[in-house]
């Protein structure tokens, strides 16, 4: 296949558990432990979030302009991949190794705290630099870390901002800027992101409950993903990429899901596979009535009643900008022969109460494992983002064959 990219690594911390062992025993369980109440986001509300509890790693002092939760979050993922990314810098050289990832927040938390600090202090902490929260801080941040002088960049494009990180480092190995990219998202909570969720209207009463007929919204939650993406074999393959910008509103996806279509098409397509040979769909699965209802008529249109699939924001929340490189993760540890040897796939958490307006799915139940003989499954993983921009990444084992 010629779109195919070796994903041979990735490191993971998320609200149920940082690296990919707490991650996978969480993920196949089901588990909620991740997702928390906390009264300190918005005034006068308490909300669930999902949470990484852990103590992250410090950043390094000749790097504290950089400092924030953001980043060192990033951190704690990429100690998992560590040994693997000296090996490829040892091979390919600091300058061919290209970084690129996907954030909303960045380290906005660290300017909240400071802003409030100049208001009650009258003036901005010393500790405080602009690099914590604007954008690009987490590309930049990374690259200086591993000392890395490739291409460098940050996407934040929303909730398909990570998703799109992968898109991009492979088309930077395929045109040859790079040989080899780190690529994924990490995102934080802060007050900014869960109060202008208030705003709008778009935060859950309690826990979220993607595609119930009770849904009432999103949780919000914090995660870092990363993977090492190089064009040499490996067990797990980004297979295909699909990208749309149906541009239907600037905050509510188009209701007949056709963006959403359109980029699982795409993905299907540049993988070469028909929608019958996709195994598993973690779907997007906000827990908003909009966004559900469109989905599942995108997703029943494609692939019918039959396809397993599930939403995981019940589990760690809406990661944001994170959220397509978390997800793809879980397809990753879902296709992996050490971490998932049971084939066991990701469970639909929720109250089980469908919406009859939306169209009959195959919904995870807890326990599922991927059905028939081992072999190349291939999955699909769907982020559709503010403004209608939509990802859908098709990953698989090594030895899936087109069809």
């Amino acid at each position: 296949m010629t779109a195919a990219m070796g994903l041979p690594c990735l490191g993971i911390a998320a609200p149920v558990g940082i690296g990919k062992a707490a991650v996978a025993s969480a993920l196949f369980a089901g588990s909620r432990d991740g997702i928390v109440q906390r009264d300190d986001l918005v005034p006068n509300r308490r909300l669930h979030v999902g949470a990484v509890a852990a103590e992250l790693p410090a950043v390094a002092p000749h790097l504290a302009r950089f400092d924030s939760r953001n980043n060192r979050l990033m951190l704690a993922a990429l100690e998992e991949i560590a040994e693997p990314i000296r090996a490829v810098i040892r091979r390919q050289g600091r300058d061919r190794i290209a970084v690129v990832l996907g954030t909303s927040t960045s380290g906005i938390a660290e300017g909240e705290a400071a802003y409030a600090a100049r208001r009650n202090q009258g003036a901005w902490p010393a500790q405080f630099h602009y690099h914590q929260q604007e954008p690009g801080s987490l590309a930049k941040f990374v690259a200086l870390t591993l000392k890395l002088t490739g291409p460098a960049y940050t996407i934040a494009t929303a909730c398909a901002a990570s998703a799109k990180a992968l898109a991009s480092g492979r088309r930077l190995i395929r045109a040859g800027y790079a040989d080899a990219a780190i690529v994924g998202g990490c995102d934080t909570l802060c007050r900014m992101t869960v109060g202008g969720f208030s705003v709008l209207e778009a935060m859950a009463q309690g826990l979220c409950n993607p595609f119930s007929v009770n849904r009432d919204g999103i949780v919000i939650g914090e995660a870092a993903a990363v993977f090492l993406m190089t064009h040499e074999p490996a067990e797990v393959l980004l297979l295909g990429v699909g990208e749309s910008s149906d541009a239907h509103h600037v905050s509510a996806p188009d209701p007949q899901g056709r963006g959403a279509a359109s980029a699982m098409r795409m993905a299907l397509d540049e993988a070469e596979l028909r929608a019958d040979r996709i195994a598993y769909i973690n779907l997007h699965g906000t827990g908003t009535p909009q966004n559900d209802l469109m989905e599942g008529k995108a997703v029943h249109a494609l692939f019918g009643p039959t396809t397993a699939c599930s939403s995981t924001k019940a589990i760690t929340g809406h990661t944001l900008g994170a959220a397509g490189a978390c997800e793809a993760a879980f397809l990753w540890l879902a296709l992996s022969h050490a971490w998932n040897s049971e084939r066991r796939l990701p469970p639909h958490v929720w109250d089980g109460v469908a919406d009859p307006a939306i169209p009959p799915l195959a919904l995870v139940e807890p326990g599922q494992c991927l059905a028939g003989a081992a072999g190349g499954e291939a999955m699909l993983s769907n982020s559709f983002a503010f403004g209608g921009s939509n990802v859908a990444l098709v990953l698989g084992r090594s030895e899936t064959t087109r069809t």
